[in-house]
This record gives structure tokens, sequence and C-alpha cells, in this order.
């Protein structure tokens, strides 16, 4: 049914051309496994190859694995989305923001209204050794506090006063990996034991996920391991490619970031879920926890939404649902697609992208060309008939403070000096844009959703963190 040696020809073609260091493969059907193999190596000497059963750290695809561990103790009577956080931490709020308004489910859909703040990079900064970046020097200066307990971060969402608010829960989507800290120690509370010990048990376990565990340093996983788990690989501050092994400690957002698994063991995961909890006959988790992670009350549209711990939409009238994630030395992409087809690719460079190589994988479910990319943002070739609205500065302060300063140019052309890179705005509908290099128009580099109320955005959600205005 699929073509296989092509498919094969394509990714070793593709990985060549993005010149990582090593990406590890996986799918999965209905009759089995479909498709596994790596490519390239795990470490900087090149003497260990990468397969479907290298490790490699995850990053924020934990983030799922999280909420489900929620919905299932929903199912079980024990917690409720509809919960106010406040329940389990009596000191959180949010700032002008009455305590019994967020819950459990704005934590989980990043909607509770806090925005990119640094607490989960001072965390990193502060708790990982014998790493030195001018980033991370800058970092370890202006952290306030170790950054590596709970009780840090509700500290720094309710009295730092250092942010403001995107609105009232529920108004506004921002990524927030705070909220999903905030959860594992919620799954602390009320299930008794440890969120490790749980996904272990309920999870991992039940699906054979035999090289896959949540630990904050590696150890464990190196233990499970063995010798084949990757070097982590990322570009230093002259832009060189080296290698190390130190893992990013971040103690408090363990629920976030911290799993380490392979390629394999993902696509059982995520075949799981596409089969409603079913696993090779077996209901490894309750039908009714899956539909409260990303059931028919969430919508089903072209434009990605987040649901509990998964984006969802449809390509080409298939429901998709999936996460990427990205760490030091972690770059991937997982998910699946409706009927029991479930894909992740892995790689060990971090702050690159894995999208094609996951688009590849959906395309061969598809029946889709190879190289058929799959961006929601379409640039419609019109102009955007209000753009004294968006022109402005606006920042993120999620780690060393980013900007996204917008501009016109004389022919009207609108611009994004986003991360220091200047892109190109192409108007795609309502207020998105799809922001794209002036030497790569085909490629995007992000999307823009511009928030604008009283004729001025107040924001602009790029992807899926809100930068907020700071000029008039």
């Amino acid at each position: 049914m699929y073509e296989l040696v092509h498919f094969n020809t394509y990714l070793e073609q593709l990985f060549k051309e993005k010149n990582y260091p090593g990406v590890s493969i996986s799918i999965r059907g209905p009759e089995g496994i479909l498709f596994e193999k790596g490519y390239g190596h795990c470490d900087m000497t090149q003497t260990r190859a990468v397969d479907q059963h290298t490790v490699f750290g995850i990053a924020s695809m934990s983030k799922s694995m999280t909420a489900l561990a929620c919905a299932i103790l929903q199912t079980e009577g024990k917690l409720n989305f509809s919960d106010p956080v406040s329940l389990y931490f009596p000191n959180f709020s949010i700032p002008g923001t009455p305590k019994e308004c967020v819950t459990l489910r704005h934590l989980a859909m990043h909607t509770a209204g806090i925005p990119p703040i640094p607490p989960l990079e001072w965390s990193i900064a502060m708790n990982t050794p014998e790493r030195v970046t001018d980033a991370s020097t800058h970092l370890k200066a202006s952290a306030p506090n170790q950054m590596n307990t709970i009780d840090q971060i509700i500290d720094y969402i309710a009295n730092s006063g250092e942010y403001d608010p995107l609105g009232a829960p529920g108004e506004c989507m921002s990524y927030s990996n705070d909220g999903y800290a905030l959860l594992s120690y919620v799954v602390d509370q009320v299930a008794g034991v440890p969120l490790e010990t749980f996904l272990s048990e309920r999870l991992f376990s039940p699906l054979g996920m035999t090289r896959t565990v949540l630990d904050l340093d590696g150890h464990e996983a190196k233990s499970i391991a063995g010798n084949n788990i990757t070097e982590l690989f990322d570009l230093d501050d002259s832009g060189v490619l080296y290698s190390d092994s130190t893992w990013s400690i971040l103690p408090p957002y363990r629920g976030c970031a911290c799993v380490k698994s392979t390629a394999d063991d993902m696509t059982k995961y995520y075949q799981m879920l596409s089969q409603n909890g079913i696993f090779e006959g077996r209901q490894i988790v309750d039908s009714e926890a899956v539909k409260l992670l990303i059931g028919r009350e969430f919508p089903e549209t072209n434009t990605p939404f987040y649901c509990l711990g998964l984006n969802k939409r449809l390509m080409t009238g298939k429901v998709i649902c999936e996460h990427a994630g990205g760490l030091h030395g972690v770059s991937t992409y997982g998910g699946f697609i409706e009927g029991g087809y479930a894909m992740t690719a892995l790689c060990n460079q971090g702050d690159v992208s894995t999208d094609v190589f996951i688009w590849a994988c959906y395309n061969l479910i598809l029946g889709l060309p190879y190289d058929t990319p799959h961006y929601f943002a379409i640039p419609s070739g019109k102009s955007f008939t209000m753009p004294e609205a968006i022109l402005g500065t606006y920042i993120s302060r999620e780690a060393v403070p980013a900007y996204c300063i917008v501009t016109q140019a004389e022919d009207g052309t609108l611009q994004a000096n986003y991360y220091g890179e200047d892109l190109i705005l192409h108007f795609c509908e309502e207020s998105l844009f799809s922001a794209r290099r002036a030497d790569s128009p085909d490629a995007q580099k992000t999307v823009m959703r511009f928030l604008i109320r009283n004729g001025q955005a107040w924001g602009v959600r790029c992807y899926t963190r809100v930068f907020q205005r700071v000029d008039s």
C-alpha cells in the first residue's frame, strides 16, 4: 500500500539537506509498524548511529501526558478540570483576577491569562550545571531566586508585579509552561503518587514504552537506554555546532518538558490516543479521558486549536492532533491522524524545525506528495486595510526579552523584525499574517495574529505566544 523505498529515499535526501546530527522517525497504523528508521548519529564522533530505539528528549511533547493524567483522574472522580487552581494552591492568583475564576482547564488550554514570563528560563539557567552562554549568564543575573520549587513560580505569578495579564481567564490563548508546571503538582496531590510514578504505572508500562521515563537530569534515561541515548547538539554563541550530555534541568517544570523517550515508544502513545485509549486490542486509558483531552467539544477547523496538551486541526478533511517540542539538544514533533495512524520525528539538535519530517509522515498516510507543506496561514495576495492598527513594538519576557517590531515600508509592505530577523508580513485573513524572509518567500518563519481592540493591536500572537504592545 505504501511505497516505503521511495519514502525512505525522500527522507534521506531531506536529512542530507537539513544537515542535522540525527533524526529518528516512526510511523504506526492499524496494521502495526509501517516505517521506522534513524538517520545520522547520536554523538559528535559519529560512532553511534541513531535508530528508532534511540532515547531523545521530547520536551513539550510531554505536556499531553500531564494533561492526560489529569483527564484520567477526572474520569475516576478525583478532580475536575473546572476546579479552581486555588483549590490545590491557596496562594495562587493572577493580579486583578478573582481566584475562583482560574481553573485547571485554563491552565491546560493556556488560557489563564498568563503572558510569556521568565521563570522557566530562570529555572534552567539556575539549575543546569556546566552550561554557560550569553543568555544563561544574563538570566542568572536577573533571577530572583533558584526557581526550583513550584511555590517560587506561584509567588512570581501572584506577587511579582512584573507582567500585565492578557485578560480574563478563557479570553486569550498564550502558551504557558507555568500552567503545566502547576498541573504536574496537581497530579501529585490528587493521585497520591508523584507524576513520574503515575505516568510510569498508568501509561508507559501498559503501553510497553520500555524506553520512556520522566526524569529531570537524564540519569534514569541513561540507565534504561544503555549506550543508545543521544548527545545533545546545539550552536554556541559563535554559531559553531557542539554537543554535550547536559540535559536542561528545570525542577518545577517536570510535566512540561522532562520526558525522555524514543520514536518507537512515542508512536505507541499517539496510536493509543488515536484509537480512543486502545492499543493492540487492550483498553489502556478510559475513552472518556481521551475525549476530555481532544474530543468533539473542541472545534475541527483548518486552523490549529489547542485542546488539552495537543493542537487539533483538519488536514485534507482528516483530524490531526499534534505537538512539537524544543529544548537544548531537542527538536521534536509528533501526533496522529484519525483512523489509528501515529507518527513521531525526533531530532537531537536544539532550535531547529522538524516540521518537514512529520509532514512527510502525514503525506505518506494521506497519499500526498511527500514534500507537500501544511501551513495553515496562506497568503491571500491582498492588502490589510488597517495597517496603522498593527504598527508598533511588542515584547515577550519569557527569557531574555524578545521583540516583534512591526513597520511599513514606503511601498506599503508590512515588515516585522522578529527576534532580530527581518521578515515580510503576508496578509492571510482577518488579522492573520504569514511571516516569511524576503529571500525565502515559500518558507514560513512564523504566523502572527494581531489582537486588535479600539483600533489598535494590544498584542500579537506569534504562533502560540502573545507578545504585548509596549509603545502607545
